[in-house]
């Protein structure tokens, strides 16, 4: 069984669900409009009372995933923790509320996770379709095929700070209706030929405000009665012949959502005129069904982290053999020095997997555009936090250790950089096997014991280990190379 915890700009959400004859079948559910993107100020700082409630949003949901016996668990915060300044004063205690960590993922991470919770609702492997995602912070466009992603875009534009701009106040009309569409037309025309190129059999709305706005259409009869461009510009006529967001009252949605929608459907509009989309369906399934079909990839061992390694090692032309060869020396070598934190190694198997990325770039430093790259790479499925993690062991490849003494501190970390350094080393000497040969601790210092004989055979090698000791000397670690005796 597995956990979902969405904390989006309009509301936070959680699901809980099981895997069921290939199927997702959610077992409960919670949400919460704490409204958290109405709590940024115009200087992009959450006010304290946003972030309170958060808060206790969080606790509230920590109450819920304990009644469960839960296999894992996914907290994900999107649009408006990526711009809100003082993020980093925030997450901390929402973790502490809710007992997890909190990853704050990209606009492309959260367009490919609303995708495949599409596709996993749908189940049609073969269909070419276009979801659209209208968010409280942000936009997400993505194109693909079954459950195959071609193309993702997230446009920081969202229903809050639309209907903020557009409709201060909650007045309403038609000469700023016509702006906010257009506005939202601008945003999205670079990019739409390519997602008219791609095509498409299905059209599919995936956020809150877009199945809001189907609603009201389809309950009250306006327009076709169908989530089309004629049905929208009749709720639209509709909106602004009210003039005010507080005179709106029909069925379908809250009267505090009213605003939200107003944002959303201009959106929508403009967003549907500039990709020719005439007619389009609304789905319940995104950003947290997305989370658990990606949850349970994992545990049936079917990363898309791995899948994303692959991808960039394709992109920057990295050599399979040398970076297979690196990785499972490290491997190694990591477990010889009994790392107390087992989830550090397939980090340091996907460092090793990109760790010469930056020769893409140049030899000279090549180490320090690698981490570069693998820090801020577009890798699905790979949080902030974990593309920084690999980013540290890629940096502490080679050369001084000075700019990686923040990721020393933590054992693990440095036991694994420790690990990726000799790898490295072995790998460039061709001694793969023999490296088998050695035996390694890191407790305070670093000792290396090499069978007796073993570095009159290998001198490149006993040459790099006076480097080492000189290197991590530098950072006040011992190092030692000693002879069986």
């Amino acid at each position: 069984m597995y956990a979902a915890v969405d904390l989006g700009s309009n509301s936070f959400r959680l699901h809980i669900g099981e895997a069921v004859a290939g199927q997702i079948h959610i077992v409960r559910t919670a949400r919460d409009p704490i409204r958290l993107a109405a709590g940024l100020g115009p200087d992009n700082m959450l006010s304290q009372e946003a972030m309170d409630t958060a808060v206790r949003c969080l606790r509230d949901f920590s109450a819920i995933l304990r009644q469960h016996r839960l296999d894992a668990v996914r907290v994900v915060a999107t649009n408006t923790l990526r711009v809100a300044r003082n993020a980093d004063l925030l997450v901390p205690r929402l973790e502490e509320a809710i007992g997890y960590p909190v990853e704050i993922i990209s606009g492309e991470e959260e367009g490919r996770l609303i995708y495949m919770g599409v596709a996993r609702a749908l189940g049609r492997p073969d269909e070419r379709r276009l979801v659209i995602d209208v968010g409280g912070g942000s936009t997400e466009i993505i194109a693909g095929a079954g459950d195959a992603i071609g193309l993702v875009e997230s446009f920081s534009m969202g229903t809050h700070p639309h209907s903020a701009t557009y409709f201060p106040g909650g007045h309403i009309n038609a000469d700023a209706f016509e702006t906010a569409v257009n506005a939202a037309r601008a945003r999205v025309e670079d990019v739409a030929d390519q997602y008219r190129a791609a095509g498409w059999e299905g059209v599919y709305g995936s956020s809150g405000t877009i199945r809001a706005i189907s609603e009201v259409i389809t309950r009250n009869g306006i327009g076709d009665g169908a989530m089309s461009l004629p049905s929208l510009q009749a709720l639209r006529e509709r909106l602004v012949d009210l003039g005010h967001v507080d005179a709106f009252d029909l069925p379908g949605v809250k009267r505090e959502r009213v605003i939200v929608m107003a944002g959303g459907l201009a959106i929508l509009i403009g967003v549907m005129q500039e990709l020719g989309v005439n007619t389009m369906s609304a789905i319940n399934a995104g950003v947290r069904l997305g989370v658990l079909s990606d949850l349970e990839l994992r545990a049936n061992r079917l990363d898309r982290r791995d899948q994303a390694i692959q991808d960039c090692m394709r992109r920057f032309g990295i050599d399979a053999g040398r970076a297979a060869r690196t990785a499972t020396i490290a491997a190694k070598l990591f477990d010889r020095l009994a790392p107390q934190d087992e989830t550090v190694k397939p980090h340091l198997l996907r460092a090793s997997m990109l760790h010469e990325v930056g020769l893409s770039v140049s030899h000279t430093g090549a180490h320090k555009h690698a981490a570069y790259i693998v820090e801020h790479a577009d890798l699905p499925g790979f949080t902030a936090r974990e593309q920084r993690l690999m980013s540290a062991i890629v940096l502490g490849q080679k050369g001084n250790l000075r700019k990686v003494r923040e990721a020393l501190a933590v054992p693990d970390l440095a036991k694994a950089v420790l690990a990726l350094r000799l790898a490295a080393v072995f790998m460039h000497a061709r001694i793969d096997a023999e490296a088998d040969a050695l035996r390694l601790r890191m407790k305070g210092r670093i000792e290396i014991e090499t069978p007796r004989g073993w570095l009159r055979q290998h001198p490149t090698v006993a040459s790099w280990f006076e480097k080492e000791a000189a290197a991590w000397g530098e950072v006040g670690v011992n190092l030692q190379v000693v002879q069986a005796g």
